[in-house]
């Protein structure tokens, strides 16, 4: 046991992880119109980009890169202000790599384009593995695991995927693999998914995981490179795809080392998924465990008081029912249910809130009524406001999901966007 920990951690001392967090997120609608996707409020308290980050540091690879572009102030404050405790005396490092032309004139056109553009600074790290890795998505995962596998099956890429349903599967890189877990096609997003041949109603889709012996990806980035307008640059749509024939990429599943059964991942990017992910962390016993010691998720700790709770009358008692709050919330006599509240949100009096998302800096007035939102950063919800209950009302002034969940930002409010969104 000693001698395999010692082999997982030279090769995550020898391996850069990049994170591509430049992505727009555009079913998410308002929520990423200030923000990139990463930068997306999760769990009370976290960004999504915390997860892989997080994954990163607890498997032992402290060397990493977050690959930015689209809107990404906040992202990099978070970044700056939450993740600076790693030691560049002794290499450790989250570096920020925006956008910036370092070898095209242009800006990052692709996943694979992306990574590419900074080959100079992934040179000058000299890895021997490069972990790439998509910011936004919520899983917890081992890396150091799958370092191993590629080494000790000698892969060229190894592609870590996971089981979806195949309804589902359209939205994916959905790969073949043979009884080596070897892949044989790899199509990107297709109408028509193939079945697992053991599995009719899954169908094996890429998480947008991919470990590369160094070697090889400079050598396919630069042959991608020069099919210039035939490819998009990408590495689900273009580099996989082309390589699957010429050298040896496989599979890795995710699961769960204890049972053996598909891990939790989430690809949280449209606003009904967001919504239930994050509202089946109020579970007792959620697939996602926010409180395993053994793998905490870090992020910027915000100094926040307690939350609170007041008055004790039999019409306005400040309580909140099988719910999780953040620091700096104060429910002041009204009622929470099944809810999830980030930090220094304020319930007012006589309101009820229900199967609700609340993000930080949020404040809900008098007599309103909430129900199945989502309520953006930084929204004054004014008294008497029914949100949730009549959905004709509801579509004329927020935005509604296909199953039925309302959207509130601040611009639908007639409200400015908050600053540190």
């Amino acid at each position: 046991m000693q001698t395999a920990k010692r082999f997982v951690s030279r090769l995550t001392r020898h391996t850069l992880a990049l994170v591509l967090a430049g992505g727009r997120g555009s079913r998410l609608y308002d929520l990423t119109r200030w923000r990139a996707k990463p930068a997306v409020p999760f769990g009370g308290k976290f960004r999504i980009i915390d997860f892989p980050l997080s994954n990163c540091i607890n498997s032992g690879i402290n060397q990493v890169g977050v690959i930015t572009q689209y809107k990404s102030h906040s992202l990099m404050r978070h970044i700056q202000r939450g993740w600076g405790f790693l030691r560049a005396e002794m290499g450790e490092f989250v570096e920020l790599l925006p956008a910036q032309q370092r070898i095209e004139t242009s800006w990052y056109e692709g996943t694979a384009d992306a990574v590419l553009q900074n080959l100079d600074i992934i040179r000058s790290h000299a890895p021997e593995y490069v972990l790439i890795l998509a910011g936004d998505h919520v899983y917890k995962m081992d890396y150091g695991t799958m370092l191993a596998y590629h080494v000790e099956n000698d892969a060229d890429v190894t592609v870590g995927c996971i089981e979806v349903p195949l309804e589902d599967a359209t939205g994916f890189g959905v790969m073949s693999v043979n009884d080596e877990l070897r892949i044989t096609e790899f199509i990107e997003k297709p109408a028509h998914p193939k079945p697992m041949p053991d599995r009719p109603g899954k169908a094996l889709a890429s998480m947008g995981i991919y470990v590369f012996s160094t070697r090889v990806l400079f050598e396919e980035l630069l042959r991608d490179q020069d099919l210039a307008s035939d490819s998009s640059h990408d590495f689900g749509k273009d580099i996989i795809p082309h390589i699957i024939s010429r050298l040896r990429v496989l599979a890795f599943p995710f699961r769960n080392p204890h049972t053996n059964r598909p891990a939790y991942w989430r690809d949280v990017g449209t606003v009904d998924s967001l919504w239930q992910a994050n509202l089946e962390l109020i579970g007792i016993s959620p697939e996602l465990n926010l409180y395993d010691p053994q793998w905490p998720i870090w992020t910027y700790q915000e100094q926040q008081p307690p939350a609170k709770f007041v008055f004790d009358d039999d019409e306005r008692r400040g309580m909140a029912v099988d719910s999780m709050l953040a620091g700096g919330c104060i429910v002041s006599g009204a009622l929470v249910r099944h809810s999830l509240l980030f930090s220094q949100v304020r319930v007012h009096s006589y309101s009820k809130v229900a199967d609700a998302v609340i993000f930080p800096d949020v404040e809900i007035g008098r007599h309103c009524e909430i129900r199945r939102a989502i309520i953006d950063r930084g929204c004054r919800i004014p008294d008497g406001t029914k949100i949730g209950v009549n959905a004709d009302d509801d579509r004329e002034r927020f935005y509604v999901s296909p199953k039925g969940i309302v959207l509130v930002t601040p611009s639908m409010l007639g409200q400015d966007y908050p600053h540190g969104l």
